[in-house]
């Protein structure tokens, strides 16, 4: 009885798109810092769980976990303003400029990868013992994904980069699609639902998030992965974010 159809929750996501655009400047950054955080947290989780149990499907399947956390306090992802915040835009609200919009994705991405990085420095530590051994089974997992997920594509040219900008857009359809069905429902449990699907899906078929790739390839440099911050610049988080 909490379901309501796409005519009628399509304002409310309007509405969200104008309030993000619209807050102050800390407000956006530390509601981004900690939405970078949390998602970094469940990726290091899900890749431990894949890694442990030896079903990847398992990983993918509890990641969403973190989403609906960020979600449900409110915090935002790039991924997510990259969806609401033009909504708002498109709609003709007067006070969502072309400014506002750019001012909102340009300070979520500093949050989001601010709070990311120090989720990254924090797991590094904890795999490492603060650095005074080598990486454990986990933390030799991420380094070996920041290697194959840029130099993986490199090796490929161009063609490389066009299969990299797919799986990013491939993986904003699945995230935009969570951001947008969670209005489906008034109720916590109907919007956990809605959200997880389309997550669980990105996360197992290997799409290219901005946010998560700001957690892992920081964290898999500092744990030994052999590829350089130009390698992961070029060849994953920026083709990743235009995607």
């Amino acid at each position: 009885m909490t379901y309501s159809v796409p005519v009628d929750f399509v304002k409310k996501a309007i509405d969200a798109g104008e309030s993000k655009a619209l807050m102050q400047t800390q407000d956006m950054l530390i509601r981004a810092f900690m939405a970078g955080g949390i998602l970094a947290l469940a990726a290091a989780f899900a890749i431990t769980i894949s890694v442990q149990t030896g079903i990847p499907l398992l990983g993918a399947a509890l990641f969403p976990v973190g989403f609906c956390m960020l979600y449900l306090m409110g915090f935002d992802l790039l991924t997510g303003v990259f969806t609401l915040v033009p909504l708002a835009f498109w709609d003709g609200r007067q006070a969502v400029t072309l400014s506002a919009m750019l001012r909102n994705w340009m300070l979520v991405f500093i949050g989001n990868f601010a709070g990311a990085l120090t989720v990254a420095l924090m797991m590094a530590v904890v795999l490492t013992f603060g650095f005074s051994v080598e990486p454990n089974t986990v933390g030799l997992k991420i380094g070996s994904i920041g290697v194959d997920r840029t130099l993986g594509y490199a090796s490929h040219g161009m063609n490389g980069m066009l299969t990299l900008f797919v799986r990013a857009v491939l993986c904003n359809w699945m995230v935009s699609t969570a951001v947008v069905t969670a209005f489906m429902s008034s109720s916590v449990g109907g919007k956990v639902i809605m959200m997880w699907m389309p997550i669980m899906i990105f996360f197992y078929m290997g799409f290219e998030h901005s946010v998560v790739n700001m957690f892992l390839f920081p964290a898999a440099l500092m744990l030994g992965g052999d590829f350089s911050v130009r390698d992961y610049l070029v060849w994953n988080e920026f083709p990743t974010i235009f995607g």
